[in-house]
């Protein structure tokens, strides 16, 4: 008997002990190893670049074209026509929608310098979304906005190179029977 009022006893006082440290601020739920695995996803997520998280290919292609016409400095009074015209008639927008768009694009490059060094992590969601045609019409407009190959600047040049790398559909073997 006097065992199991000893245990009683050992009982009630580590409840009073955590009710006081719950009271004290401390909270040993936090300890609690699957809680603070989904509090660390979320975060990441939550404090994560947003556009790195973009995973549909209209989208993705619109950043892109933004992006180079950034690459060189800010887009000129040409680039914003260009780019508003390749939104209506390549991907079929209204005047509206092409340039809430283009405003979007723009603000969630913002000065692109991360955007630039990291265009593979930008392209991963997104480039099993892209079809073989989406991917080449993708370089296409990127390298209409990119301009003529000879007078185009070196970070221009350097970009539409990474872009090229990473959309370039992958060249499957056509005499492989398996």
């Amino acid at each position: 008997m006097h065992i199991v009022l000893a245990l009683l006893g050992s009982i009630a006082t580590i409840l009073m002990i955590l009710s006081r440290l719950a009271d004290a601020g401390i909270d040993l739920g936090g300890l609690n190893p699957f809680l603070w695995n989904r509090r660390r996803k979320w975060r990441k997520k939550y404090d994560g670049n947003p556009l790195f998280k973009i995973d549909t290919p209209l989208d993705a292609t619109a950043i892109l074209m933004v992006a180079t016409a950034k690459a060189d400095g800010d887009m000129s009074r040409e680039d914003k026509t260009l780019l508003l015209n390749l939104f209506e008639t390549k991907f079929n927008l209204s005047k509206k929608d092409a340039a809430g768009l283009m405003i979007s694009s723009a603000h969630l490059l913002g000065n692109g310098k991360e955007f630039t060094k990291n265009v593979k992590s930008f392209l991963e969601p997104s480039k099993a979304s892209f079809s073989d045609i989406q991917a080449n019409s993708a370089i296409e407009l990127v390298s209409t906005i990119a301009g003529d190959p000879s007078s185009m600047h070196e970070n221009v040049q350097a970009f539409l190179q990474h872009v090229q790398q990473e959309l370039t559909p992958e060249i499957k073997d056509q005499n492989k029977t398996w």
